[in-house]
């Protein structure tokens, strides 16, 4: 989640220089995001050497295996707070430079020329000599999904093993949109990257156990409060789209804008298993513990589906069905399901 948050930072800065268009300010985001990364690099090192330190304790036989996963997760928690604290300095450094961009603090770095944009106007006047700008086909996007994981058994969903408002996906990346045709703007390829987490939460006490290459839901022996299945892949998504925003008119010239109106998405995506992870917490007295396990749980490790979107302007109502099992050896093959919203930010 830390990871996912700098990474959403720095895009959100790229994002917001593109759209300022002001060189000032996309070096000073660019800026702010490399130390938000940097902050977590130092920490997750620190964080790495003390736990090396403490387990040379416990091969040493100077503490005992409960006194070290008591220091482990306090110096966890200790390193989690100091993130928090340096990168919050560093969100207050952000949001005061999107306001001094508001309030106009931000000049060009050039003042001695003289520019006159005109957006979808297309000309642009430096001095005596004037310019006509090249229109786009092709832009960018900043994409977020969010919304309802679950698995399909023998075609259906109902009666699932997992909690349906507890089980839940998201999604970040980026997309690009080329318009197809020259003078018509109804039919547009998008195509792109992705991060997609899809999270599943049994029902009934229950945690996946993995038995020889069968990877099984069971009881837990003990009272549990939650269980999490985490997946997480980079896949690149292709959508053929088709856009209703239209085209405007100006100077006798057509132009043509994108995510003005109601929008229809059909395709696919493909890639890899980053990693699988199972996240269970419980209680034993005044103590609550959460155990993390990670290995492949004989899940595949390629993903494909299909997908598709529905929606206006910028937000969608997204579905993506993955074709290929959860898990490759199953006896019963169990696909991934997800709907959601998505927004596609210029």
């Amino acid at each position: 989640m830390k990871n996912f948050t700098i990474y959403l930072a720095a895009l959100f800065c790229l994002l917001a220089s593109k759209m300022i268009g002001q060189d000032t300010f996309e070096k000073r985001a660019k800026n702010i995001a490399l130390k938000i990364e940097t902050i977590t690099k130092e920490e997750k090192a620190a964080l790495k050497a003390e736990v090396a330190s403490v387990n040379a304790q416990l091969e040493n036989g100077t503490i005992s295996e409960q006194q070290a996963e008591i220091k482990k997760n306090t110096l966890a928690q200790a390193r989690a707070i100091n993130i928090e604290s340096r990168v919050a300095n560093e969100q207050e450094l952000l949001k005061n430079l999107v306001q001094e961009q508001v309030d106009g603090k931000i000049k060009e770095q050039d003042s001695t020329k003289r520019y006159s944009l005109f957006l979808w106007g297309h000309k642009v006047i430096d001095g005596e000599k004037t310019v006509e700008k090249e229109e786009k086909r092709t832009t960018s996007q900043f994409v977020f999904a969010a919304g309802l994981n679950n698995l399909v058994t023998a075609g259906k969903v109902e009666d699932s093993d997992f909690r349906f408002l507890g089980s839940h996906f998201y999604e970040w990346g980026v997309t690009y949109n080329s318009r197809i045709a020259k003078n018509n703007n109804l039919l547009h390829a998008k195509y792109g990257f992705s991060v997609m987490y899809n999270n599943l939460r049994p029902t009934d006490n229950r945690s996946f156990v993995v038995n020889g290459n069968q990877t099984n839901l069971e009881v837990n022996a003990r009272e549990i409060k939650d269980s999490r299945f985490r997946n997480v892949y980079l896949v690149a998504p292709v959508h053929l789209e088709f856009d209703f925003s239209g085209k405007t008119q100006n100077e006798e010239k057509s132009f043509f804008k994108t995510h003005q109106s109601v929008r229809f998405g059909i395709g696919g995506y493909a890639g890899i298993n980053l990693k699988s992870k199972q996240i269970t917490i419980f209680e034993e007295g005044d103590f609550k513990s959460r155990e993390k396990l990670k290995g492949d749980f004989n899940t595949s490790n390629f993903i494909y589906g299909l997908s598709t979107y529905i929606g206006y302007k910028e937000t969608s109502l997204y579905l993506k069905y993955d074709l290929n099992p959860l898990f490759k050896d199953n006896a019963v093959k169990q696909n991934n399901v997800s709907l959601g919203l998505r927004f596609d930010l210029n």
